[in-house]
């Protein structure tokens, strides 16, 4: 393992950057973290499909995932993203680490405490299950996990357990959190891909490939030579963000606070 990663980082020391590139005749849209925010979801949909509008060729739609919690309406959100599709267009819903927790809840109920914490609460309430404060008896974990179960339509849960870790095209990869700086993309691990921050964020070397990614919160789109940062804090700034890549081009369609 230790020559591994010795030979990857003489690698990355050594080789350029990927030159931005898709394949002819196709355009993605990638859509950073929406978070519950169902109106800016809408809002953001109706901007992209009037930037489709014209374009004959391969359209694909790729979702980074956190779909739900913080924001009001996680729910909504879901049932969106399963039942707004257009005709020709093919659509990628990457995995989040938010995504993770709730698939994580139905079969560890204790996983309640850290959920809750850090914005399950407002996912609990959008589905119709009343939460006043941190359970703290596993009794209470149960109960919680058996009225949550009860109240998530089972549609739902089979978008979210379909939901995939990550996606390659052209040399782009597209991933919710990042990936490991010192492990080939072939070799990357669920936690990384879902979790990971600082040791990614930090890493100014080239990768494989120009890593598209969520999960760590900026003002503004981090657009650099390894990595593309779309996760505009949706439920903070009111600002959801979609980048648009098209051969050698990227740009970016937002939502207007």
């Amino acid at each position: 393992m230790k020559k591994l990663i010795t030979k990857l980082l003489r690698l990355t020391a050594t080789q350029p950057y990927p030159a931005p590139s898709l394949p002819e005749n196709t355009r993605v849209y990638c859509i950073g973290d929406i978070h519950g925010c169902y109106e800016l979801l809408k809002q953001l949909t109706t901007q992209i499909e009037e930037d489709m509008h014209g374009f004959i060729g391969r359209i694909i739609v790729i979702y980074l995932g956190d779909f739900i919690d913080r924001g009001a309406s996680s729910k909504e959100v879901i049932e969106f993203l399963i039942n707004h599709r257009k005709d020709a267009v093919e659509y990628v819903f990457l995995r989040g680490n938010h995504e993770q927790t709730l698939l994580d809840f139905l079969t560890e109920d204790s996983i309640a405490r850290a959920w809750l914490s850090y914005g399950g609460m407002a996912t609990f309430a959008n589905y119709g299950v009343h939460v006043a404060k941190i359970p703290t008896k596993p009794d209470d974990f149960k109960q919680l996990q058996k009225q949550f179960s009860d109240k998530l339509p089972h549609e739902h849960y089979q978008f979210l357990s379909k939901t995939v870790l990550s996606y390659s095209l052209g040399c782009y990869f597209f991933v919710h959190a990042g990936i490991n700086p010192h492990y080939a993309l072939a070799q990357q691990i669920p936690e990384d891909l879902l979790q990971i921050r600082d040791e990614f964020i930090g890493f100014k070397k080239p990768f494989e490939k120009i890593i598209v990614h969520g999960h760590t919160i900026t003002a503004t789109p981090e657009r650099l030579p390894n990595r593309i940062g779309i996760d505009t804090g949706a439920y903070l700034s009111g600002i959801l963000t979609c980048l648009v890549l098209e051969t050698d081009q990227q740009r970016f369609i937002q939502t207007a606070v």
